[in-house]
């Protein structure tokens, strides 16, 4: 591998890992803030909220991993 596609390789990773937080924090970490800090009348979903949490934490996770993948392509 060059330098430049490795640079390219490690930029890929860095882009999903950040990806990974962003949606863990958006859709795990803001619905159950909002559960706490919004008025009880316009929770009345929250059941939804409880069940999309799972989803969230895989698609996460499934970018975090894609990434160490991407990572270890360097080591070919």
């Amino acid at each position: 591998m060059t330098l430049g596609e490795i640079e390219r390789c490690k930029l890929r990773a860095n882009a999903l890992d950040r990806a990974s937080t962003t949606i863990l924090t958006l859709g795990v970490f803001a619905p159950i803030a909002a559960s706490i800090y919004a008025p009880p009348q316009q929770m009345s979903a929250w059941w939804i909220y409880l069940l999309s949490i799972p989803c969230w934490i895989f698609g996460g996770y499934g970018l975090y991993w894609y990434a160490g993948r991407t990572l270890r392509a360097l080591d070919e």
